[in-house]
C-alpha cells in the first residue's frame, strides 16, 4: 500500500471544496482498497500508544465554535480489531495498548476520509500520539508500521508541517509568512531526499515558530519513518492563515495519475474557491 501525510487544516475542510480537498479525492481514487486505514491524527495526542480496537468506533467532534453543520457530519466506518492486533504486534517490543471505549475517529482523521472515501466502508483505526516520547521515539513506530504496508493497510499521518495558531491572521486565507515558507522549504528538501533528515529540523532557525507544540508535527514522524530511505512526493502544498502549512506528501503512487503537473502541484480546475480559514 502507498503511504501518505496529509496536512489536514481547519476542520471545515471537511465541508469544503477547495485545491486541498480535490487533492485528498484523487488520492483516494488513486490507491488500491485498502483492508483496512489506519490514521495517525494530531488529535490523539496522549499519555501511551495505543490502537482503537472497538469494532464500531465513534464519530468525535473535537472542537467548538463551527457551524452545526460540521457537528451533524458522522463518518460511520467500521473498526477491525484484528488490524488493531497486526498494529501492536509490528511495533513490539514498544508497548501499544487496545482502547475499546475512550476514543474514536475524530476530525484529523473524517475531515480527511469524507473525501478521501466517502462511503465510509474501509475499517479505520486512530494510533494515539505519545506525549512523552520524543521526535526518535515516533520515527522509530513508524518505521516498523511500515509492516503494515505488506498486509494491506494504508496509513495516514494527519498534521500540520507548520502550525502556530498564535501566529494565525484569518484575513490572509492562502498567504504563509516568511518563517513558514522557509520551514516547509526545509521539510520539502528533507522529504524529497532522505525522509530521515527530519529529524534535524529541530535545529532549524524558523522550527520555534514552525513547531511551537509537537502534535501537529508527530505525525509526519511516522510517514518519514514508514518511507525509509526513499523520498516521498509532493501531493500539494500551500499555506492558510500566515501560519499553517498544507503540504501533503505521498510514496507508493503514480503521481502522473493524479494529474500532477512538473512542480509537485496538483492540476485542479482554477474555479475552485481558496479556503478562508485552514486550521
Amino acid at each position: 500500500m502507498p503511504v501518505a501525510f496529509i496536512g489536514h487544516g481547519n476542520p471545515m475542510n471537511a465541508l469544503e471544496r477547495n485545491r486541498y480537498t480535490e487533492a485528498w479525492r484523487a488520492l483516494g481514487r488513486a490507491v488500491p482498497r485498502p483492508r483496512a486505514i489506519l490514521v495517525i491524527s494530531a488529535h490523539w495526542y496522549t499519555n501511551a500508544t495505543a490502537v482503537t480496537a472497538m469494532p464500531r468506533p465513534r464519530t468525535i467532534h473535537d472542537f467548538y465554535g463551527f457551524p452545526q453543520e460540521l457537528f451533524d457530519v458522522q463518518y460511520p466506518a467500521p473498526g477491525d480489531p484484528e488490524v488493531a492486533d497486526m498494529v501492536c504486534d509490528v511495533v513490539e517490543p514498544i508497548w501499544c495498548g487496545h482502547d475499546v471505549d475512550s476514543w474514536g475517529i475524530d476530525h484529523g482523521t473524517w475531515s480527511i476520509l469524507v473525501h478521501t472515501f466517502p462511503d465510509a466502508s474501509i475499517p479505520v483505526l486512530q494510533l494515539s500520539l505519545n506525549a512523552f516520547e520524543d521526535f526518535e521515539h515516533h520515527f522509530e513506530l513508524g518505521r516498523r508500521l511500515a509492516a503494515l504496508r505488506e498486509q494491506g493497510v494504508l496509513v495516514i499521518g494527519s498534521g500540520n508541517i507548520v502550525h502556530n495558531l498564535r501566529a494565525v491572521d484569518f484575513s490572509k486565507a492562502d498567504f504563509g509568512y516568511d518563517w513558514a515558507q522557509r520551514f516547509d522549504e526545509a521539510a520539502r528538501e528533507a522529504l524529497q531526499d532522505n525522509p530521515a533528515d527530519i529529524l534535524r529540523l529541530d535545529a532549524h532557525p524558523d522550527f520555534d515558530l514552525a513547531v511551537p507544540t509537537p502534535d501537529h508535527y508527530l505525525p509526519l514522524l511516522y510517514i518519514a519513518g514508514m518511507a525509509a530511505e526513499s523520498p516521498l512526493d509532493l501531493l500539494v502544498d500551500g499555506h492558510a492563515a500566515g501560519s499553517i502549512s498544507m503540504a501533503a506528501y505521498t510514496q507508493g503512487l503514480d503521481l502522473g495519475a493524479l494529474q500532477f503537473g512538473g512542480d509537485g502541484a496538483a492540476e485542479l480546475p482554477e474555479d475552485l474557491p481558496p479556503t478562508e480559514t485552514n486550521l
